[in-house]
């Protein structure tokens, strides 16, 4: 049979371009659907603006910290709107990016939303296009509870374009999305609250680094309540919204920004027409080599509930052109993937938290250090930083490192390199320092605690 494409993908965000891309370069006829700007999560609603307004945060605290150094500096103003504006500005040369280089790879682009017809066609705004392979590479999406006060909660996708800057922000919840917005808002110069259900903020993360971003977010004026939980939201006649909590407290806010996790965007695409199996949380069940049970159709990135990174659905995507058209042996390892946390200060983490390496490995051996960097002996700032090594106490291998502390995600991806290249406490012992950083301390650390 003859078919209009040899790779039919849905989806333009990371995963999916990076695929449609690499199969275009590897000679196939390749189509590529989505309905919204391309890029994805990350370029238009997700790392990259999110990253953005990261750097715009923290000139309030470096306005401050200057002082400390000798500077003496006028009343800053922030101008909300024209950070908006320069942001979508550069957003939408970066959508322009991603169109020449689907365009310069041979790909096709349809815009609209595409749905699966069967095994083998796809159909885009009342059209059919047959196709040899299907791969599914939606995405993800803002998790919203279904309450009838719905409609006052903003997500995610809807804070970076607020019209106005809410001077009173309250998020709900603890996770990575959820306190890099709350420490983002402040730095611009929010009051801001975070409710979270559970007892400590960043669950998974490993339980020193949880306490110590807890403490250094408490210090800078965030307001964190544990044990508590949202059970309406008003409008009222001056548009502020007031929250009634589950104890019967209540606060007064400009906006609710709800990030308690996203869901794989997947409403109406027509797997169930097709039979595929999906996992209990909803997501798309798929083979090592990210095949579905429809021999035809692939999945990859958030819609596979795997780890929610970029770089992890660019790998995939890599991996899985690689299995179709080249030698076959590239494999994904999700064991040591870094990560790293845009707050204030940052996270940066690798390998296994402490917990997890007592049940994998039994005999650890653990080495910290907290400190105040050599920045804020002047600043007068009480930040301090906090680092983590994990170590096998059989092998001596490194198996967790965890950083809290500015420049972070900076400092893990040298030490990611030789973690996953198997490094030893030895060999960070035997390892010179660059000095004075704080990164050195990584290289430093003697006795176990």
């Amino acid at each position: 049979m003859m078919f209009d494409f040899d790779v039919f993908v849905i989806g333009a965000g990371s995963g999916g371009v990076r695929a449609a891309r690499m199969a275009a370069g590897e000679g196939a006829r390749v189509a590529i659907a989505d309905d919204r700007a391309l890029g994805g999560t990350c370029v238009n609603v997700g790392c990259v603006p999110k990253k953005l307004y990261t750097y715009a945060s923290h000139f309030s605290h470096d306005f401050e910290n200057a002082k400390g150094f000798g500077w003496q500096l006028g009343s800053a103003t922030f101008d909300w709107p024209k950070l908006v504006n320069n942001k979508k500005t550069e957003i939408s040369r970066l959508n322009d990016i991603y169109a020449n280089l689907l365009n310069n790879s041979g790909a096709h682009i349809i815009r609209g939303y595409a749905c699966l017809k069967d095994p083998h066609t796809v159909t885009v705004n009342g059209t059919d296009y047959t196709t040899k392979r299907i791969i599914i590479a939606t995405g993800g999406t803002p998790n919203i509870p279904n309450v009838d006060y719905a409609d006052l909660l903003i997500s995610s996708d809807e804070i970076f374009d607020l019209p106005k800057f809410p001077q009173r922000l309250l998020v709900v919840g603890a996770g990575y999305i959820a306190l890099e917005f709350a420490c983002i808002f402040q730095g611009l110069g929010s009051q801001v609250q975070v409710s979270y259900r559970g007892d400590l903020i960043m669950r998974s993360f490993d339980d020193d680094v949880r306490r110590f971003l807890d403490q250094e977010m408490c210090k800078q004026g965030i307001d964190i309540h544990y044990q508590s939980q949202v059970t309406n939201v008003v409008r009222q006649p001056d548009q502020s919204l007031l929250v009634t909590f589950l104890d019967g407290t209540q606060t007064e806010v400009d906006q609710v920004l709800m990030a308690i996790g996203r869901k794989p965007r997947l409403t109406g695409i027509g797997l169930e027409k097709l039979g595929i199996k999906t996992t209990a949380q909803g997501t798309i069940a798929v083979s090592q080599n990210f095949q579905t049970n429809i021999d035809s159709v692939y999945a990859l990135g958030d819609v596979t509930g795997g780890i929610e990174l970029t770089p992890v659905a660019l790998a995939e995507a890599m991996t899985l052109v690689n299995h179709w058209y080249g030698d076959g042996t590239k494999t994904m390892e999700y064991d040591l993937v870094p990560t790293a946390v845009f707050t204030q200060p940052n996270i940066g983490t690798i390998g296994l938290t402490e917990e997890q390496a007592l049940k994998k490995h039994g005999k650890i051996t653990i080495y910290r250090s907290d400190f105040k960097p050599m920045k804020h002996t002047l600043s007068g700032s009480d930040e301090r930083s906090f680092m983590k090594l994990i170590v096998d106490a059989v092998t001596d291998r490194v198996i967790g490192l965890h950083i809290v502390g500015e420049g972070a995600g900076e400092m893990l991806q040298g030490f990611a390199v030789a973690i996953k290249a198997g490094a030893t406490k030895a060999d960070f012992d035997a390892t010179i320092g660059i000095h004075p950083t704080s990164a050195e301390e990584l290289v430093t650390m003697r006795s176990p605690s």
